[in-house]
């Protein structure tokens, strides 16, 4: 089995602070309740942020993204958009990070009174864990590439579990994930219900056809950051990108392909179900080089506290 692309063997992990309601705790101490929603239920929402110089990329998009999950689940997180900012750039501080920093911001409901679905049995205010970590993508993945594989299980429709709320509850996620890596992929494609394609376990998907730009509707996927900005930049450049529904066919068919996400930005896709792709071809080295200008444009205009 090959090794996961979240390494955290960088020793400067094993001596991180880790936030836990307001207070910075040893990795080794940092702990949350058997009774706590998100270790019992899933019940919560979280993001993921990347460090670049000492600042969080897209942070605004971030929290609006974690504010919209939670009250979709009528979740109060309990701190406003300027206190939540204020403990995260605490944590980054005291943790000396400037750079190649992965942060992983938890907010579960908070501690029930007894293991029970009903929110009527939550007793304290909502938990909210930051999580910061020394963590790079795996050296030279921007150029091979990941190989990804389709697996069985589906992406649910909005009345089983909206998948636009990144919410604790990753099962079926971690399910395809399973599948994909006893496959020998990295990555788990996933279709919708009706059989076309979706996003994969952790990322979002596109292909290159013709001099454009395919993701999928989006009905079926979680409002990505990067898969936004990625458009985005598409778009501004004069690259024709649309968000469609679309087959394995057009996958297998594509000039290349690529995944998008908050941990690595974009990667190239080299092989799709035993489909070899033109690996790190001349549109996904273009877009590359857009996304990470944008993220450099990004950090010039924030003010952080």
């Amino acid at each position: 089995m090959g090794k996961s692309l979240h390494d955290v063997s960088d020793p400067r992990n094993a001596s991180v602070l880790i936030n836990v309601n307001g207070e910075l705790k040893p990795r080794a101490e940092a702990v949350v309740s058997v009774f706590d929603s998100g270790f019992m239920l899933g019940d919560g929402v979280w993001e993921g942020l990347r460090v670049h110089d000492g600042k969080l990329s897209f942070l605004d998009r971030h929290l609006d993204r974690l504010f919209e999950g939670a009250k979709a689940i009528a979740m109060d997180v309990g701190l406003t958009r300027a206190q939540l900012t204020q403990r995260l750039y605490e944590t980054i501080d005291a943790n000396g990070m400037r750079d190649g920093g992965h942060i992983r911001l938890m907010v579960t409901r908070g501690v029930r009174s007894t293991p029970y679905q009903d929110p009527r049995v939550v007793v304290t205010p909502a938990t909210v864990v930051i999580v910061a970590e020394f963590k790079q993508p795996p050296e030279g993945i921007h150029e091979r590439g990941l190989k990804l594989f389709t697996v069985h299980v589906r992406r649910g429709d909005p009345a089983v579990q909206d998948q636009k709320i990144n919410s604790h509850s990753k099962l079926n996620c971690i399910l395809a994930s399973i599948q994909a890596i006893q496959a020998g992929a990295d990555e788990a494609l996933m279709l919708d219900p009706h059989g076309f394609v979706a996003t994969c376990n952790s990322t979002h998907f596109f292909i290159v056809r013709n001099g454009e730009v395919w993701t999928s509707s989006g009905q079926y996927c979680l409002g990505g950051i990067t898969r936004a900005v990625t458009l985005e930049v598409a778009r501004t450049a004069g690259i024709p990108a649309v968000e469609k529904t679309f087959s394995l066919t057009d996958v297998y068919g594509a000039d290349e392909a690529f995944v998008t996400g908050t941990f690595a930005g974009i990667v190239p896709v080299r092989e799709v179900d035993g489909r070899q792709l033109e690996c790190r071809g001349p549109m996904v080295e273009r877009l590359q080089k857009l996304y990470n200008a944008r993220v450099a444009e990004d950090i010039l205009e924030q003010h952080r506290p």
